[in-house]
């Protein structure tokens, strides 16, 4: 088993069609299979198998090159989110330890061992024709960082199995095939990618990297859609809204747009209600999972349950997954073949005890047999679509010159779901604008707090431990 074994099956299918579209590069499937083989020819070289690899690069057709020429030399791929701070990169390659970092041009700061970057623009030229390495279904195929709830990001480990396993319910469950025209707008470090980057091409999809830029203007955005003849797009629910108040959607019909699936956080049902009513003809999907799961529970909108006083249910089990209900505490258990493999610890993998995994996710079980998200039974949030650990944010805040002590927390926001926001208590009389500058160059921005409140000292209960509940009446009122 290799999950990238589907694509090369598919190129002797339809060697001329269309699979990845960038405005300044298009490729067919046999000319993107000829890249895929010259950079796992180079790999295979190098006796890669079962290492790490990172890539360094902005999500479109050169990462997505490098993620299948990696996995066809038996190799793991490990998408790093160059846009970073230096300080968080650093902290992801000393712990993932990586053979190789990937990416264009000379080595960069971040990067202590210069030894093992790769130029992509040096790859040789020519390749051989080899097949894909046969993996077992354990075999890791990928390494996603997640916000950690230790102060560091969690390296979470995925085999071929899990991603096969998603790709094949995903054709199946959305009938991709060749016709279908893909919009890609998730990076590759985060998990919503896998549909883009294995669904799609192994179902003979055309997969259309969407630019960046666009989700700054939504109107131009859905001018693209339209533009492009996009026919499914999977993207998070903050920017759905976003397009849904501000994408001029009343004047525009989108005829080629069937699906939109959508997942990584609430979708508030009032703009939900406002999307559909503009799209009448298309049909949408919710689906849920923490990365450690992928998709683990999906629910078809049925436009006529819709309730803006309601949250719409995550639906029944998706990829055969068996879900489960603690009795105490209302915790989703999901045991699925999507499931991780374990975490990635200091360059090798930590396996998990069980197949068992704790969402921790509280959910029930409505009318209909379908599960109901109640949300975190945790302090974990959910910004932009990304996992955010207030743990994580803390360390870094906590280590400021100053800083005496502090709490994050989450708040509402339309735009990208939730947003971090911190309370401080300084050691003495300073100013705070200052003290705080040093995040930027330690958080990425979904990670950064919008808003900053000193106290005297931190609200507690009778137990003597942080109050959350007393710091988020402060930003509610």
């Amino acid at each position: 088993m290799n999950i990238v074994t589907p694509f090369f099956q598919q190129c002797t299918r339809t060697p001329n069609h269309l699979a990845f579209f960038e405005p300044e590069n298009q490729l067919s499937y046999s000319e993107l299979k000829d890249i895929i083989l010259r950079i796992a020819t180079y790999f295979q070289s190098h006796n890669v198998q079962n290492q790490c690899i990172a890539i360094a690069l902005d999500r479109g057709i050169h990462a997505a090159c490098c993620i299948y020429g990696i996995l066809a030399a038996g190799a793991i791929y490990l998408p790093l989110d160059i846009k970073n701070p230096a300080t968080r990169l650093k902290v992801i390659i000393e712990d993932a330890q990586p053979r190789f970092v990937i990416g264009f041009g000379p080595s960069p700061e971040w990067l202590i061992e210069t030894d093992k970057w790769l130029d992509y623009s040096q790859i040789p030229t020519t390749h051989s024709h080899l097949t894909p390495l046969e993996k077992t279904p354990t075999a890791l195929a990928a390494i996603l960082y997640t916000s950690g709830s230790t102060g560091k990001p969690n390296g979470v480990a995925l085999s071929h199995q899990a991603l096969s396993n998603f790709s094949s319910w995903a054709q199946k469950t959305f009938s991709i095939n060749q016709k279908e025209r893909i919009a890609s707008l998730t990076p590759f470090y985060f998990d919503l990618s896998i549909f883009d980057l294995f669904t799609s091409l192994s179902s003979g999809a055309s997969v259309y990297f969407m630019p960046t830029h666009l989700t700054l203007t939504p109107s131009r955005l859905t001018d693209w859609l339209d533009e492009h003849q996009i026919s499914c797009w999977y993207t998070v629910p903050s920017l759905l809204s976003f397009i849904g108040l501000k994408g001029s959607l009343e004047k525009k019909s989108l005829p080629h747009l069937n699906q939109i699936i959508f997942a990584g956080e609430v979708f508030p049902t009032v703009h939900l209600i406002k999307l559909t009513n503009l799209l009448p003809d298309v049909t949408f999907y919710n689906l849920y999972g923490p990365t450690e799961t992928n998709v683990s529970c999906y629910w078809k909108i049925e436009r006529d349950r819709l309730n803006p006083e309601h949250n719409i249910p995550i639906g029944h089990s998706a990829c055969q997954a068996k879900l489960t209900i603690n009795s105490e505490t209302g915790e989703l258990i999901v045991n699925s073949i999507n499931n991780f493999s374990g975490y990635w610890i200091q360059g090798k993998l930590e396996p998990i005890a069980s197949n068992n995994y704790a969402t921790g996710d509280k959910v029930s079980l409505n009318q209909y047999g379908e599960y109901c998200y109640h949300g975190r039974l945790d302090r974990m949030l959910k910004c932009s679509g990304f996992r955010v650990e207030p743990a994580e944010i803390e360390h870094y805040i906590s280590q400021l010159d100053g800083i005496q002590n502090c709490a994050v927390i989450g708040i509402k926001d339309i735009t990208s779901g939730q947003r971090p926001v911190a309370v401080v208590v300084l050691e003495r009389d300073i100013d705070l604008a200052e003290v705080i500058k040093p995040l930027r160059k330690q958080l990425p921005i979904y990670m950064q707090p919008c808003k900053f409140t000193v106290l005297d000292k931190l609200p507690a209960l009778s137990n003597g431990k942080i109050d959350y509940q007393a710091i988020q009446a402060l930003f509610n009122s």
